[in-house]
């Protein structure tokens, strides 16, 4: 595979509703990631010193390819076509043949859009009530801002802002996000009742994440994040920043398995808007794609975020609703899984048209 490069499957020529099903059962097409969309063809990528080398043909022509092959190219693209098929279990509790909404629950006083809104813990319990209510598949209950420039929080004053909405939200039946990068309060977390682990390092930041997501058999969204939070705006650069943000998440849910995870209970985020210029997110956006190869769900955080703005300075992060459903719908048109929202129930609405229109059974 040395003389190739490295190789990557990218579905396209995407297909959703009536037409998937009748492309899958004519033979044409196959299953997206099991879900209720399909795809007719394939983008082959080879990725080596002089440059990406690209193709586009039906995934029966690369698999066919691939095996003539042999050796490693038949092992890494046998794989990758295994993964992009393959039906994705339930992630914490939740069914994946539709897509749905994690609700974002700020504890904070400095997030970037509604910093100390829901710094009460009794206004925060309300509020993810409320997103539940609204749609929520699952609250993300966040202590510690990361928007661009934030400053470290401390972990006793993490588990000071959200153990207490933790805990009231998930004795109420709420299925539990904890956003954060810090093993002890993800430790806490999971004692108060939180289902899944959030990370925007990937179980990177400490040591001691990946062992304890591990130990309590927890589900987790590994992100990728070029830097940290206070340098991560700072001229990030990438190679190809699709195939490295791929890369590094494979890399990372492989690190996941190898400590004894299933794949089954990771989802991984591409980290709109985390290290990334307003070239690298519309790239990110325009090939979600491609990350279906890695086997897991995946979620997709757009939601107010200051690439929708397109530039201009004075457009308030609450200014971008519709952008922001605009760009989460072109990424249910890639087939994610999640999306990752601040105004859920105009989103859930948006949603629910798409899926009539799109994936109706």
């Amino acid at each position: 595979m040395a003389a190739l490069g490295r190789l990557y499957l990218r579905p396209c020529d995407l297909l959703a509703g009536a037409g998937a099903r009748a492309a899958i059962a004519a033979g044409a097409a196959f299953p997206l990631a099991g879900g209720p969309m399909a795809f007719r063809r394939c983008e082959l990528l080879a990725r080596g010193v002089a440059g990406t080398r690209r193709w586009q043909a039906p995934l029966v022509e690369i698999e066919a390819w691939a095996r003539g092959h042999g050796g490693q190219v038949a092992d890494r693209l046998a794989r990758l076509s295994a993964n992009l098929t393959a039906t994705r279990p339930a992630f914490a509790g939740i069914q994946l043949d539709l897509p749905h909404l994690f609700g974002v629950l700020n504890v904070t006083p400095d997030s970037f859009s509604d910093g100390g809104e829901h710094a009460d813990p009794d206004a925060a319990i309300a509020w993810g009530c409320l997103l539940g209510n609204d749609g929520a598949a699952i609250v993300d209950v966040g202590g510690e801002s990361t928007r661009p420039g934030a400053h470290a929080v401390a972990v006793e004053e993490e588990c000071r802002r959200v153990l207490p909405v933790v805990r009231d939200l998930a004795a109420r039946g709420v299925v539990v996000s904890i956003d954060s990068r810090h093993a002890g309060v993800m430790a806490r977390a999971l004692d108060a009742g939180a289902g899944v682990l959030n990370d925007v390092t990937a179980l990177t930041h400490e040591a001691a994440s990946l062992s304890l997501a591990s130990r309590r058999h927890a589900r987790v969204v590994l992100m990728h994040m070029q830097g940290d939070p206070q340098t991560m705006q700072k001229a990030p650069a990438y190679d190809d920043v699709v195939l490295d943000v791929f890369d590094y998440l494979e890399g990372r849910v492989a690190a996941c398995e190898d400590a004894g995870m299933p794949r089954g209970d990771l989802c991984v985020d591409p980290g709109i808007g985390f290290g990334k210029t307003l070239a690298h997110n519309r790239a990110l956006l325009a090939s979600l794609s491609i990350f279906h190869g890695l086997g897991t769900a995946i979620l997709v955080g757009v939601s107010r975020k200051s690439f929708l703005a397109g530039g201009r300075a004075d457009m308030p992060p609450r200014a971008r609703l519709a952008a922001s459903i605009a760009a989460g719908l072109a990424a249910l048109n890639a087939g994610v899984q999640f999306l990752r929202v601040h105004d859920v129930k105009v989103t859930r609405q948006a949603i629910d048209v798409w899926s009539s229109l799109r994936v109706a059974r």
